[in-house]
């Protein structure tokens, strides 16, 4: 019976490799552009494995436009796992690079590896060659190291900021051609990226996350093509952008701020075309509440503002109108998220008085128990605030606004709270013509499963028709604004 089984078996595995061999390649018979489109979305090796299933698509690889090479797609858990993933990508980022035509364009290329001398200097060397024979219109390397922030020692960082010293001035041709650079986890001279900025003449988007130059430490940016700066924590006490004429977009996470003895955690000197601003704080008990007139006194050019408060204190000071319309008045878009639940939405009017041309605004009100302090003496110990309400009070009360058309708000709950503000709204903004609801905006793991001692108060959002009809008449509206409830 056992010889039975396993003859038939292998029968049945014949007839299925017979079976397609002969059925037709599907996949083959697209169009190149089409499966060019496809393979271009995800990383360039899992598209060359993709290619190897049939010989139509063999020639692909080499007609990519965009190539990603990155670690992830070598590394294992294995002892080892990074060293051998790491030589991989410096492996095949040659081998696809120097096999490519000269006359297909690569509108993107980004590499993604382990700051390990040998290896980058690899990579380096493959991108200058190929710089050197191929159009390359976008260049990005993300720069990591093997020991994640949360496992690194104050040294550990230093430690990877001299080899990246020594990586950067081991391959200055690499970074003059570089647009985009992408460092985590180091620890920084003080001049270290200012030359790092010098070096990479067309870098036109920075990202540094959990990078520094030492605890309480300012950060002075100068950069003739810069358009993008994105920096995620650090121990920077101080972020000086002086003069950046193409700076549009700027987005920023901050670690220190109460400790600041300086008026602003960041200075705006020359940024005339900075459109996109995006600032997230955990506020604390010491923190001295931002005042948005003074901040963005030289940048009145903002359009689209982004303020997260990761559920803890509001750290904006509510201001009148006179003092904000001078830097808000092209502001066309504003995002409040992670305002804490249970306290008064109503001093965000303050933000709608002072920009007059305001588009969109939307609000998202949740405890996003992931982010949070929830240990009682952590939070004491660190100077965590209890909930409080931001005192605020219009002195117009004969406001109107004229432009805003949408208002959105996610965390929406049927109480007082919410429908008194949306009133509010409704009466200043004679032109609001939608008005969309949602339920709290909650992680792909709930919140509430992670501290079972969390006392969480069930949504009430409504979700049956009737509970909708019943709360958009608690709403009493009297305009033409359409009321959106989305599950």
């Amino acid at each position: 019976m056992k010889n039975k089984n396993g003859r038939r078996w292998r029968i049945n595995l014949a007839r299925e490799k017979a079976a397609a061999a002969a059925a037709p390649d599907r996949l083959s018979d697209l169009p190149n552009d089409l499966l060019l489109n496809i393979l271009e979305r995800v990383d360039t090796v899992d598209a060359v494995k993709t290619c190897i299933l049939s010989k139509q698509l063999l020639k692909l690889p080499a007609m990519l436009s965009q190539l990603y090479v990155s670690i992830s797609s070598f590394s294992t858990s294995s002892p080892g796992s990074v060293i051998r993933a790491n030589r991989a990508v410096a492996r095949v980022t040659d081998n696809i690079l120097s096999t490519r035509s000269p006359e297909i364009t690569i509108r993107r290329l980004k590499i993604r590896f382990v700051l390990k001398l040998h290896d980058s200097r690899s990579i380096a060397k493959s991108v200058v060659d190929a710089m050197a024979t191929q159009k390359i219109h976008s260049a990005e390397l993300e720069i990591i190291t093997d020991k994640a922030f949360k496992n690194s020692s104050p040294d550990d960082l230093v430690q990877s900021g001299r080899q990246f010293n020594t990586f950067l001035g081991a391959c200055p041709d690499a970074f003059a051609c570089l647009t985009r650079l992408w460092l985590r986890n180091m620890r920084f001279g003080e001049l270290d990226i200012p030359n790092i900025l010098t070096t990479c003449k067309c870098l036109e988007a920075l990202r540094l996350s959990n990078c520094d130059s030492g605890v309480i430490s300012v950060l002075r940016v100068e950069h003739d093509q810069l358009v993008e700066l994105h920096i995620d924590y650090g121990d920077f006490e101080r972020v000086e952008l002086i003069f950046l004429p193409k700076l549009q977009r700027v987005s920023y996470v901050f670690n220190n701020w109460a400790s600041s003895s300086y008026k602003d955690p960041m200075y705006f000197g020359i940024a005339p075309q900075l459109s996109k601003l995006s600032l997230t704080r955990t506020g604390i008990h010491l923190d001295k509440p931002l005042e948005l007139s003074q901040l963005l006194a030289n940048v009145p050019s903002i359009d689209d503002l982004h303020l997260d408060f990761r559920s803890e204190k509001i750290w904006v000071l509510p201001e009148c109108r006179e003092l904000l319309m001078p830097v808000l008045s092209k502001l066309l878009y504003l995002s409040l998220d992670n305002l804490p639940e249970g306290c008064d939405i109503a001093w965000t009017m303050f933000i709608l008085e002072g920009a007059p041309s305001l588009k969109e605004l939307c609000i998202m009100v949740r405890d996003h128990w992931c982010i949070m302090a929830t240990d009682k003496e952590y939070r004491r110990a660190n100077g965590y605030c209890e909930k409080e309400e931001v005192k605020w009070k219009s002195l117009a009360s004969d406001f109107k606004h004229r432009n805003l058309v949408k208002l959105t708000i996610y965390g929406f709950q049927p109480d007082d709270n919410f429908v008194r503000y949306i009133r509010r709204v409704v009466e200043v903004a004679v032109k609001l013509l939608e008005i969309s609801l949602h339920d709290r905006n909650v992680c792909g793991k709930d919140c509430a499963d992670l501290n079972p001692e969390i006392n969480v108060c069930p949504s009430r959002y409504p979700r049956t028709a009737e509970e909708r009809k019943q709360t958009t008449k608690a709403l009493s509206l009297a305009s033409r604004a359409k009321v959106h409830f989305w599950s």
